[in-house]
């Protein structure tokens, strides 16, 4: 892994965009991750004297204080007065009116690289509304914390969600303006539309690069080992288990009262969760705060589990499928399947992926 320090994000690249939104109208779809340097990219812009017509906030909100798949309200940020319009609930595509009086759309949010995170997902809906009707869209790249591997099962198309929209594995190796690109050109924005896609990308950043991020992304996530585990670890929240939410340590633990474990914790409302899963119930788990960084799909951790719950038929929750993104899992899981043979039934698909990957880098591999 190659250095974190000399990484210079897209939105810090002010020479290379600003005169491209010079006297456009402008709309920003942005939260806490949105830092130029130590200022948020909508200050920035206004003390640069771009024409902010109004923010879109995706899932957590533009001030990231909302609770995981929790909905957010429109409003007025009270900093700037601007429009906020919220990109989640009922609203997750923008409507013709949100896009339709701009010039452009800048996209600046800080991913972390597995498929149900749902940033991508509010990434195409912009696209193909900013395709619908004319207008432009701008991507300030930022480094992808968990692209430097590919792995996981590919989505099957039954199984489209918010929480995983294309044929791409769990852990997709890309940043959001090469992702970006694979969306516009594989012709999978609805009714393959294609929109007028412009991008700054990093400098200093490859996929080897060992990026630590400096504001935590969304409530749930706050270090770089909760980044690092959270691939792996959220599969369970498709089950009975809780992974720490309403803990200081969310996606670095896991438990649930029926394991047995050396490790305990009890979930408590929190600015993250203001009702998390097994609330005030002391959960048997395990501590994942320490270790080293992973680079693949732990699939050990939910075996274990679920070899360990007491009601074993009562384990997983309809949600798993659509984590998953494949009903195989499940029955894999259930039918005793071990780790090595799991993952070996994804292979051919990934490489499948793998080769369309190839085709929208914009940074040199990890392979």
């Amino acid at each position: 892994m190659t250095a974190f320090s000399y990484v210079v994000v897209g939105a810090e690249r002010l020479d290379a965009y600003l005169p491209l939104i010079q006297n456009k109208k402008v709309a920003l779809v942005v939260n806490p991750s949105s830092l130029v340097g130590q200022n948020h990219l909508v200050d920035v812009l206004i003390e640069n004297n771009i024409d902010i017509i109004r923010i879109m906030a995706p899932e957590h909100g533009f001030r990231g204080k909302a609770d995981a798949g929790e909905h957010v309200k429109d409003g007025v940020d009270s900093k700037t007065g601007l429009p906020i319009v919220s990109l989640y609930g009922k609203h997750k595509k923008p409507y013709k009116e949100d896009v339709e009086d701009l010039d452009f759309v800048i996209f600046d949010l800080q991913d972390v690289g597995a498929r149900f995170y749902t940033y991508i997902s509010t990434l195409q809906y912009v696209m193909e509304a900013c395709a619908e009707h004319g207008t432009s869209v701008l991507v300030l790249d930022r480094p992808n914390p968990n692209g430097h591997y590919v792995d996981g099962p590919v989505l099957k198309p039954e199984f489209k969600s918010f929480v995983g929209m294309q044929p791409i594995p769990i852990v997709y190796g890309m940043t959001v303006a090469e992702y970006a690109n694979m969306l516009n050109h594989e012709g999978w924005l609805d009714k393959g539309v294609k929109c007028d896609l412009h991008w700054v990308t990093c400098t200093g950043y490859d996929h080897n690069t060992s990026y630590s991020l400096p504001v935590k992304p969304s409530p749930n996530l706050p270090n770089d080992r909760s980044i690092n585990l959270y691939p792996s670890l959220c599969l369970f929240e498709g089950t009975r288990i809780s992974v720490g939410r309403g803990t200081d340590y969310p996606f670095q633990v896991y438990g649930h009262p029926e394991i047995e474990g050396d490790f305990k914790f009890t979930p408590a409302p929190n600015e993250g969760a203001k009702h998390p899963k097994l609330e005030g119930k002391e959960c048997n788990g395990m501590d994942l705060k320490q270790g080293e960084k992973i680079d693949e799909l732990k699939l050990g951790w939910i075996l274990m589990a679920r070899n360990n719950f007491l009601n074993q038929d009562d384990f997983f929750i309809s949600f798993f499928e659509k984590l998953a993104g494949t009903a195989d899992l499940r029955k894999q899981i259930l039918a005793g399947k071990t780790e090595e043979e799991i993952k070996a039934s994804w292979q051919e698909d990934l490489e499948a992926f793998k080769a369309i990957r190839k085709k929208y880098l914009l940074y040199k591999d990890f392979e």
